[in-house]
Formats: C-alpha cells, sequence, structure tokens
C-alpha cells in the first residue's frame, strides 16, 4: 500500500508545481486581458468616445453571462460531472473566443465602417458600436475566465490535498496577479509606441491567450495519468457521486453563504476599483496615463509576494478567519485614504501597499477554507455558487461607479470631448505647418508637438492656462514671420486664424478633472460590512469548529 502512494504523480514535489506552474500561467495571461483596457481609459474616450459610464459598463459585461444566465451554476455542474481536463480546456477556449471578438470592437477596421458597424450603431445611439462588440466579447470572455478560476482551485485542491494547499492557491494567486502588474506597465506602453492606439495591447493579449489554452492542454496529460493512479478521479474523490440535488446544501448552508456574501463584498471593492484606478490617480495627482498606471501596478506586485507567505503561514498555523478581519480592515482604510486624505505621490504610494496586503491576507485564507466548508465531491459547485454570487457585485459596482462618477462631475465628459476636439484642431494645424517645409517654422512646430502631448497638462486646470500661454506665444511667432515674408502671409494666416480660435475656446475651457471621492467612499463602506462578516464567520467557526483557525497541513 505505502509503495503505491509513493508512486502517485503528485508525490512528487517536482511534478505537483510544474502541474501548478502550467494551469497558473492560464490565469495569468487571463488576468492580464481583464484588465488590459484598465489603464487606458482616458484614450478609450478620446478615441472611441467611451464615457465614464460607458467604460464602467463594458467593465460589468464581464459578469453580465455569469449573473443573469447563471452561466457559472452550470460551469461548477460540468466541472463536477466532467473534471478539470475538460472544463479547463473549454474554459480557456471560451477566454480565447471573447477576446478576440472584444479586439474586433475596438479595432480601426471595424469602427471604419467594418461588418457590423452598421448595424450596431443602428441602436443605442448614445452608447458606441465599438463598446457594444467589446461588451459581447468581454462577457463571453468572462465565462470562460470565471470557469477557469473554479477549475483552476478544484485542480489545485486535488493536486495539493494534505500538502501545501495554502501556499499552492497563494502561489497560482501571486502569478495571476503578476500578469496584472505586467498589464499596467505594458498596456500604455504599447499603446503609445508611435500613434497611440487601444488595439495594439489587446492584439499582444490575445495572442498570449492562445498561449495560456496550450499549456492547459499540457498540464491534462499529466492530470490523465494522476487520475490513472488514483483509479478513476470519481472514485477517488468521493464514494457518493454528485448530483445537482447537492446544490440545496450550498445555498442553506449559514456558513457557507456568509463565505460568499463576504467574498462578493471584499472582491466588488478590489477588482472594479483596478478598472478605475488609473483614472482616479491621473485626477488625484495630476500625473500622465503611464505613470498613474506605473504607479498603481505595484499594488498586485504586493499582493503576489505576500500571498505564498500568508499561504505558508495559514498551512502550518491556522488563523484564517482572523486574516480575513484584518484584511477587510486594510482595504477600507486604502479607499478611505483616497477619498478623504490630502493626496501626495507618497501617500498613494503608501495606500497601495495597504491594498495589496489586504489583497493578500483575504484570498489567501478565503479559498482554502471553502473544502473545511463542504464536502469534496461537490467542492467544484461550491466554487461556482460562491464565483456566482461575486460576479453579483463584480456587474453592479462597475456600472453603479460609472454613473456615480458622471452624476457627481456634470458636465466634465463634456468639457474633455471640447477639449479633445481643440487639441486636435492644434495638431491638425501643426501638421499642415510642417508640411510648408521652412527652417523657422520646423522650431515653432517641434514645439507644439511636444505640447500636445503632454495631455495630463492639457487637463489639469491650473496647468492648461500655462500650455494655452505657450501656444498663444506660438501664435505671435508665426505672426512675426508672416508679417516678414509675403511667401508665407498668405499660407499663414488662415492657420493663425483657426489657431486664435482654438486658444481663446481653451482659454475659457471648464473642468475637464473627475472628482472621485463619492466612489472612493461607496469602495470604502464595502470593507466596513466585509469585516462584520467576517467577525460573524470567526464567531461561527468557534461555535461548530469548522477548523477556520486551523492549520491545513495534517501532521
Amino acid at each position: 500500500m505505502v509503495e503505491k502512494v509513493q508512486r502517485k504523480l503528485n508525490d512528487s514535489a517536482v511534478v505537483r508545481w510544474t502541474a501548478l506552474i502550467l494551469i497558473a500561467l492560464m490565469m495569468f495571461f487571463g488576468y492580464m486581458l481583464v484588465d488590459v483596457m484598465s489603464p487606458l481609459q482616458n484614450l478609450l474616450e478620446t478615441q472611441r468616445g467611451w464615457t465614464p459610464d460607458v467604460f464602467g459598463f463594458y467593465g460589468s459585461s464581464e459578469f453580465m453571462l455569469n449573473v443573469f444566465v447563471g452561466f457559472l451554476i452550470f460551469a461548477g455542474i460540468i466541472l463536477d460531472k466532467m473534471g478539470v481536463r475538460f472544463t479547463g480546456v473549454l474554459s480557456a477556449s471560451l477566454m480565447v473566443i471573447g477576446a478576440a471578438i472584444k479586439l474586433y470592437g475596438v479595432s480601426d477596421y471595424f469602427v471604419g465602417g467594418g461588418f457590423g458597424f452598421e448595424f450596431f450603431s443602428s441602436f443605442f445611439s448614445s452608447f458606441p458600436a465599438s463598446a457594444k462588440v467589446a461588451c459581447i466579447g468581454f462577457m463571453i470572455f468572462g465565462c470562460g475566465c470565471e470557469m477557469a478560476g473554479i477549475t483552476v482551485s478544484k485542480a489545485i485542491a486535488k493536486w495539493f490535498k494534505g500538502k501545501e494547499m495554502a501556499l499552492a492557491m497563494g502561489l497560482e494567486m501571486a502569478i495571476a496577479r503578476l500578469g496584472v502588474f505586467a498589464v499596467f506597465h505594458m498596456s500604455p506602453w504599447l499603446a503609445n509606441m508611435g500613434e497611440p492606439s487601444v488595439v495594439r495591447p489587446l492584439a499582444f493579449n490575445v495572442l498570449l491567450l492562445v498561449v495560456g489554452l496550450l499549456t492547459f492542454t499540457v498540464f491534462t496529460f499529466m492530470d490523465r495519468k494522476l487520475d490513472k493512479q488514483l483509479g478513476g478521479e470519481e472514485e477517488a474523490e468521493a464514494e457518493v457521486p454528485f448530483k445537482v440535488s447537492d446544490l440545496k446544501k450550498l445555498f442553506t448552508s449559514n456558513v457557507f453563504m456568509t463565505v460568499a456574501f463576504l467574498c462578493v463584498l471584499y472582491y466588488s471593492a478590489i477588482f472594479p476599483f483596478q478598472r478605475f484606478a488609473t483614472g482616479m490617480l491621473e485626477s488625484r495627482l495630476g500625473l500622465p496615463t503611464e505613470e498613474a498606471s506605473g504607479l498603481f501596478s505595484w499594488f498586485p506586485i504586493g499582493a503576489m509576494v505576500l500571498t505564498p507567505l500568508l499561504g505558508a503561514f495559514l498551512d502550518n498555523k491556522g488563523k484564517g478567519a482572523t486574516m480575513l478581519m484584518i484584511g477587510s480592515v486594510l482595504m477600507c482604510g486604502c479607499h478611505l485614504i483616497f477619498a478623504l486624505a490630502p493626496m501626495t505621490t507618497a501617500l498613494a504610494y503608501g495606500a497601495i501597499v495597504l491594498l495589496g496586503i489586504s489583497f493578500s491576507l483575504v484570498p489567501a485564507a478565503l479559498w482554502p477554507s471553502v473544502p473545511k466548508l463542504v464536502e469534496e465531491r461537490y467542492l467544484g459547485s461550491a466554487y461556482s455558487v460562491i464565483f456566482w454570487i461575486q460576479n453579483f457585485g463584480l456587474w453592479l459596482l462597475p456600472i453603479t461607479i460609472g454613473a456615480v462618477l458622471n452624476g457627481v462631475n456634470p458636465g466634465v465628459a463634456e468639457n474633455i470631448k471640447s477639449l479633445q476636439d481643440n487639441m486636435e484642431g492644434l495638431n491638425k494645424i501643426e501638421m499642415s505647418l510642417t508640411e510648408l517645409n521652412n527652417a523657422e517654422l520646423a522650431t515653432i512646430t517641434e514645439g507644439m508637438t511636444a505640447d500636445l502631448k503632454q495631455t495630463s497638462a492639457w487637463k489639469q486646470d491650473a496647468s492648461r492656462q500655462g500650455m494655452v500661454l505657450k501656444f498663444e506665444d506660438y501664435s505671435n511667432q508665426l505672426s512675426t514671420i508672416a508679417s516678414q515674408s509675403e511667401e508665407h502671409q498668405a499660407a499663414l494666416g488662415q492657420h493663425i486664424e483657426k489657431m486664435n480660435g482654438h486658444i481663446t475656446a481653451l482659454k475659457a475651457q471648464e473642468n475637464t478633472v473627475y472628482n472621485y471621492r463619492i466612489p472612493m467612499l461607496i469602495f470604502a463602506s464595502l470593507g466596513v460590512l466585509a469585516f462584520f462578516l467576517a467577525f460573524h464567520l470567526k464567531r461561527e467557526d468557534q461555535k461548530h469548529h469548522y477548523g477556520l483557525e486551523l492549520p491545513n497541513i495534517q501532521k
């Protein structure tokens, strides 16, 4: 009997950690795709006309099929019936298909009148056609991504049963969050290579998702061999097979539903916040997009480093319910800082560190606790129910935050459109002046080109007037050249007149910066509610001895 146990594939540390890396890579690329557009909110508004409410609706679309069609419930049933191999390949394929549709929606071909553009422009004209198609793709991707999440959780529980389960789950989450860090740096960089474009980052991420599908396919061969050693997955995991009626046990379990609602409150204050974080930092600190995105990118890095360490602590020492309480308090504190404190770059880094610690404590304790609360034969359905309930919050919060952001900032979206129109007008003038091929004009146009690229300075009321003064000086220089040369007088006269018109409009330009105080207070309130649920969960564990405060490793 001992020899048989030793021959199991997952008894080899090298093999089981290799399996973890293969499935974690799929989630790494998936997390990149989830947030690839998050640092590009302003670029989407200027290039594709996505106002905050449109951007918020797009963010929530990832979860719509999961919520309203109940796809995640079906995903859990599929997982428990068909196993991790079939479900994993299906989920990865859905991610690739959805991402490809999303890419088509924002592509220059589609917005230039490509296939389907006329149809999608024919209804709800206030909602851009590109956003409609991107939302459809994101819905399909969201089905695959959430299905992948529960599949990975069950796969880890299977491969690391009685071993370093919390550490393994922590490392999987760490690898996935590295994808968030990577995309918050990579997405603005790719978008601004040459002519700014929202297409390049998304296209690159679609290719990475294909790689993720391939890595999970390799894992399926390892998992099949493990199942043969276990004598079949169904027989190894439970004497009684999964039944759909088992779902009733989940929905009637007080402690399980407490975990589910704690999850929806906590994650609703994290993932929707990621969508708006870059725009919020741009507004609060007056940073350009790349710097704001780079600053926030350190949030997942902190979580990535700490989550495996906390997972190892949980494996050996326990205290899972206590970690949930502390994590909720820290998350609330971060959002209150962004809502109420006078903002500096140093303080922003501090708040992001707090959020990173919080995002280490809660997931590290939450997901390894679920196998302690439910029978293993319907563990996949348990994860799917939690994800399904969580998706209600992830769907509702982006819509709410986008609507609130518009509501408490009346006229700002229109002001940003006006600013963009005037800057585009100045850019066209600069291009026309460049075509005149004159040495004196070259110096002026070089300065205009550099100043027009400082989009964050144009958006801030304090610095915009300084930029306007620069262009007044450029206009005066052009007038001097025109007065001294009959050759250029006629050519420059019209440009100077148009330029002065844009300058006059920019002098009167009203507020173009969003105020994020109320949205951040909404996020903070979720942290307060999450704390009370975590406190209730700890009391339930003390009464019924679920083992949430006990270590995972069996000695």
